[in-house]
């Protein structure tokens, strides 16, 4: 299975303080996941330059087809990225918001050194209406550099679910500085709603049968709801789950795929083992949940439980970035040994 997301893969293998933590799954219903983050829209970003100038695009909507159609006709007046050489090689992408993992990027050639650049090309999208109305497209025109340092110039978010679709005619439109709720990925992509427990080595008792020699965290993710509805029949989605930065196939655990259901009922547990207690400061369990298909999978959101604070034993980690909230439902966890701490936690973009 391939995922549409970018890995980040911590090879904590390099270092001395390499903690043994492996892992089981009990199956009350089926449990592998990917550090992964969604691309950003804004990737590749390193231009300081205002945005200016405008864009003529029209919209349309191929019923027979079942198409979505961007025609981007041209710019006006766009900055200038070189002002020693008083040059500009733009191009315009596009994106469907909050979907950009699934639904991908589109974009047009690149036009060399003008601030007017003309187009006439179509971007397309093969996508139910039903499914388009409920979207939000981001169009956003970059300077083309050829070491792959690209520049923002510009952009405008359209709200499908109010556009007149029985207006076809390019029209233009100013270009704006970025948003803030698409550089900060806000936007609502369900809730997950699970338990976690952690057992201390030996805590419970010489004579109990199950005392685990080292300790175990126990993950047990119930249900999710209010997922994004990716067709019209739901979504198949599934649940993958590590503990950073332990991204061998011991971490490795996944839900069985429950079909056609945007609040999805898992009821699954998750075990890992080998953990001791220091290690829950540098740790963190990381659940995401994917849209199954046969040939790709498409992340619809995450979760990460740690300390959140940047550090995994001494290193500086990205994924060590978890959200106040996430932050809370693990400290609780580790002050509160051998009970179960319920928790309903957003989904976010990782």
């Amino acid at each position: 299975e391939s995922d549409t997301a970018s890995e980040i893969s911590f090879q904590f293998n390099k270092h001395k303080k390499t903690p043994s933590i492996g892992s089981h799954s009990s199956d009350m219903a089926s449990v592998s996941s990917v550090s992964g983050s969604v691309l950003s829209v804004y990737s590749g970003d390193f231009g300081s330059v205002d945005a200016q100038g405008t864009v003529e695009f029209a919209l349309d909507y191929d019923e027979k087809n079942r198409e979505f159609q961007v025609h981007v006709s041209q710019c006006k007046d766009l900055a200038v990225v070189d002002e020693k050489k008083g040059r500009s090689d733009p191009y315009v992408k596009t994106y469907l918001l909050p979907d950009k993992a699934r639904m991908g990027k589109r974009k047009t050639s690149v036009k060399k050194r003008t601030v007017n650049p003309i187009y006439n090309e179509v971007l397309r999208y093969k996508i139910e209406k039903m499914v388009l109305l409920i979207q939000k497209l981001n169009l956003s025109v970059w300077h083309n550099d050829p070491l792959g340092r690209n520049s923002f110039l510009g952009e405008i978010e359209v709200d499908l679910a109010s556009w007149d679709w029985s207006n076809r005619k390019l029209n233009w439109y100013p270009l704006k500085p970025r948003s803030l709720s698409a550089v900060n990925g806000v936007d609502h992509r369900g809730v997950i709603n699970l338990s976690i427990k952690y057992v201390p080595p030996g805590s419970l008792g010489k004579m109990c049968p199950k005392n685990p020699p080292s300790g175990e965290v126990h993950i047990w993710v119930k249900d999710v709801k209010d997922l994004l509805q990716l067709r019209p029949s739901g979504v198949d989605s599934f649940v993958k789950c590590y503990v950073l930065p332990d991204t061998s196939k011991k971490s490795y655990q996944k839900t069985r795929v429950i079909k056609r259901d945007t609040n999805p009922v898992f009821n699954h547990t998750i075990v890992y083992d080998g953990f001791h207690t220091e290690d829950l400061k540098d740790a963190c369990v990381e659940l995401t949940v994917w849209d199954h298909e046969k040939l790709t999978n498409h992340f619809l959101g995450g979760i990460r439980l740690g300390l959140g604070t940047g550090l995994s034993y001494g290193i500086a980690v990205d994924w060590m970035d978890s959200t106040q909230e996430e932050v809370a439902f693990w400290q609780e966890m580790m002050s509160a040994a051998n009970e179960w701490i319920e928790g309903l936690l957003p989904l976010r973009s990782l």
